[in-house]
């Protein structure tokens, strides 16, 4: 069995607050014209992303995992799924209120989803909605949720290029216009819709609410919103790499390269890398494997050293 670095196809998701800047701004040619979200790393049912060229090309996540679990995925994914989901999502239009289940509360079916955004690019005054600002009664959030006025009783908080969030279970939360992030996440797709400002689609369609369930799901107590800073930093010759989050559900990193770095799989865990700024190129057994902004690597977690090269910033995530 070989192990090389595997390039990434995605698969893209066409909701109505999409817009055309994946396609325009990180090199997703084969994107709809107006694409929401670029499933990176997908191994759902709702959506698998697949190599796209070398001796696995064509493959999805889930027939490398029967091909040679431990190999590709690690010896620390246990169960039946792959742990997690990355995205990318371009925010032209503000996203639903919403807010996802834990695995505690969820459901036969439904799968718990914390969640880890990094801002790649904000446009002046772009914000988020992150948690009540003063606790509410579950008969308050019913009635604002039928009423439209849920947003006067959330956190709305600036953001900028850079700043990391991260998003408990049951925390509800809302995307503003004027963004594009990147996402990591446990592997669900698990979403209940609390607010959606009244839209329709193109056939005048509302889409679905799940304000019933939501109000199972939510927790009503208010929160203080913290950016979630680096947890460590460290600098080398070449390139600084700095801990963004680190749950029981995955770990994420940031890692500045401005010139070569040698890094390493151990064979517990997978490594995926996310180029959001700049370009390069990932070397192993002397094979080069250029990437650019918006593309994205799966490195099996047999693949051991490898290094990277360029002028980039990357998101490099693992459990």
């Amino acid at each position: 069995m070989t192990y090389e670095p595997l390039k990434m196809r995605p698969c893209y998701k066409e909701y109505l607050w999409g817009g055309e800047r994946l396609k325009r701004e990180f090199n997703k040619w084969d994107a709809p014209a107006v694409t929401a979200e670029s499933w990176e790393l997908a191994c759902h049912l709702d959506g698998m992303s697949t190599v796209v060229e070398g001796s696995y090309g064509g493959m999805t996540m889930a027939q490398l995992g029967e091909l040679d679990r431990a190999g590709f995925w690690g010896s620390a994914c246990k169960g039946d799924r792959f742990p997690i989901l990355v995205k990318l999502i371009d925010a032209h239009r503000d996203l639903s209120v919403q807010v996802h289940t834990s695995d505690d509360k969820a459901r036969a079916g439904e799968h718990g989803k914390a969640e880890m955004w990094y801002v790649v690019e904000a446009e002046p005054q772009a914000c988020i909605y992150l948690g009540f600002s003063r606790r509410i009664t579950k008969e308050e959030f019913l009635r604002r949720a039928h009423d439209g006025t849920i947003l006067e009783v959330l956190n709305r908080v600036p953001v900028s290029r850079g700043d990391v969030f991260y998003i408990l279970p049951g925390t509800i939360h809302a995307v503003g216009a004027g963004l594009v992030m990147a996402e990591v996440q446990q592997n669900s797709n698990t979403t209940f819709r609390i607010y959606d400002y009244k839209r329709t689609d193109k056939n005048g369609r509302a889409r679905a609410l799940h304000v019933e369930r939501a109000a199972e799901a939510v927790n009503f107590e208010p929160i203080v919103p913290k950016e979630c800073r680096a947890n460590s930093v460290a600098t080398f010759p070449g390139f600084t790499m700095a801990e963004m989050f680190s749950c029981k559900y995955f770990r994420a990193y940031r890692l500045d390269v401005s010139g070569r770095v040698r890094l390493k799989c151990d064979g517990k865990s997978f490594q995926h890398l996310l180029c959001v700024e700049g370009g390069g190129a990932i070397i192993a057994d002397s094979n080069s494997y250029p990437f650019r902004r918006g593309e994205s690597y799966f490195l099996p977690a047999a693949l051991g050293e490898y290094e990277v090269e360029g002028q980039c910033r990357l998101l490099l995530s693992r459990i």
